[in-house]
């Protein structure tokens, strides 16, 4: 392992890693806030710029265009020039563009600036889970990156609060809603005195002085506060890779390469199951809670309930990273997800149906924090973020085509049929990570690159350093 890795990996968890986790994770809430705050948002504009079925859904599909060719970009830019620059430039883009949204007076002016503030949001979050995991030692990672992506519920209740407190009792109500969203203006002056660069990447790229600098200094936060570091020693026979200068289409034909071919095969395929049935599901949950007579004001009710199983959901799956690794994770909660689906098809009380809806949230989203925590993992520090961004952007292609291919499946089969369609992409899944995934828990991402496709074995005990550490 390389010296810069070492002396990362022997960190021990502090309130270092906590605040990186924080300003992460905000940004993970504001991205949950801002892709739900359009749901809020399309009525009132629907009804305002008298827009057709077909403009509509136009301006529903904004923020996820944005989305897709931000979280591609940015990662391969990411890999190019950095994590931190990335992600200052995404944010600012947000910002200016949610908040110039609010001052949109026609239709084509409001679609086309969200489509901007998606790209931005989609570029942001993409690097922030590859940048975390270059900062947190192997022992922490999965829990830390699992936590991450915990953070957009929160998003979502804070989108349902103004939503339902501001958009519907202000004749402007939209336009404030919009404006809200770009608050994430004040972490960017937060990231612009704090923030450092990944000195994983800055190895990667042989700017080995810079990243002494910046390890230098977070040694000296723990030396400031009288926390000990233990002697820097290898932890793994693994070697520092070689520098290398590549251009994006370099970046992006690695991924495709012998070596890594299996990884990106799984990790797209991973990510497109994941979301397509995340969609499937949850883009239909109201259609059924109405199909089966209850009332709008009920529904909404048993709806918060569903959507409030997401809190549980992404941080059982965080703390279980940790414990049973990211592939059981992702795995285990994919095929009971498909459990939950199942029985949400033959629900048909108000109870049942509530009952099966958290559990098919709780699973569906825990999912999720086990597949933002190993994405980063898989790939290597040189098209990290490029392998994210890509698998993301692919994932995107799911939550796209879902609803559509909902909407030609549940009249010639019925929610069954939908449910069924869902329920099989989930368990293919399942059964791609669970057999063609390599393991990442207890591992360094060094010792992750190095091996490749070969399965460690992740039950050797801790060595004493680590354990204290």
């Amino acid at each position: 392992m390389s010296a810069i890795a070492d002396r990362l990996e022997r960190l021990p968890l502090s309130g270092f890693h906590r605040k990186l986790l924080l300003i992460g994770g905000l940004g993970y809430l504001f991205d949950g806030l801002d892709s739900s705050s359009l749901a809020f948002l399309l009525p009132v504009v629907s009804k305002l710029w008298h827009l057709t079925s077909a403009e509509t859904g136009l301006v529903a599909s904004s923020t996820y265009i944005g989305y897709f060719f931000g979280a591609f970009l940015s990662g391969v830019l990411a890999d190019l020039i950095g994590r931190r620059r990335i992600m200052m430039t995404a944010l600012a883009i947000y910002c200016v563009a949610s908040l110039a949204s609010a001052a949109a007076n026609d239709w084509h002016t409001f679609f086309a600036l969200r489509i901007v503030a998606g790209f931005g949001s989609g570029a942001e979050t993409v690097v922030i889970a590859p940048f975390l995991a270059e900062f947190v030692p192997r022992r922490y990672r999965g829990i830390f990156c699992g936590a991450l992506v915990g953070f957009m519920s929160f998003g979502y209740l804070g989108s349902s609060i103004v939503g339902f407190t501001v958009v519907r009792n202000f004749a402007d109500g939209w336009r404030y809603m919009a404006v809200v969203t770009s608050l994430p203006v004040v972490m960017l002056l937060w990231w612009r005195r704090t923030l450092p660069e990944s000195p994983r990447w800055l190895e990667s790229q042989g700017r080995i002085a810079e990243a002494n600098r910046i390890v230098s200094a977070i040694e000296s936060w723990f030396s400031d506060r009288g926390i000990h570091l233990a002697p820097v020693a290898s932890v793994g026979a693994v070697s520092a890779s070689t520098p290398t200068k590549s251009s994006a289409l370099q970046n992006v034909l690695t991924l495709w390469s012998p070596r890594l071919a299996r990884t990106t095969t799984v990790s797209w395929l991973m990510w497109f199951s994941v979301a397509f049935a995340y969609y499937s599901f949850f883009s239909w949950i109201p259609s059924l809670l109405l199909a089966e007579g209850l009332t709008m004001t009920k529904s909404f009710g048993y709806s918060i309930a569903i959507y409030g199983a997401q809190i549980p959901g992404y941080f059982s799956a965080a703390w279980l990273n940790e414990r049973i690794g990211r592939k059981a994770v992702v795995a285990s909660y994919m095929l009971l997800g498909g459990v939950a689906a199942i029985t949400l098809a033959f629900s048909h009380s108000g109870l049942q149906i509530m009952s099966a809806g958290i559990f098919l949230s709780f699973f569906m989203n825990g999912a999720f924090a086990g597949v933002y925590a190993y994405t980063p993992e898989v790939f290597p520090t040189a098209v990290r973020a490029t392998g994210t961004g890509s698998s993301s952007s692919f994932g995107r292609i799911g939550s796209v085509s879902a609803p559509i291919l909902v909407g030609l499946v549940y009249p010639a089969l019925g929610f069954l049929g939908v449910f069924a369609m869902t329920t099989t992409v989930l368990l293919i899944g399942a059964c791609v990570v669970g057999f063609l995934g390599i393991e990442t828990r207890n591992r360094s991402l060094e010792d992750i690159e190095e091996g490749g496709l070969e399965q460690h074995d992740v039950r050797s005990p801790l060595s004493s350093t680590e354990m204290n550490g």
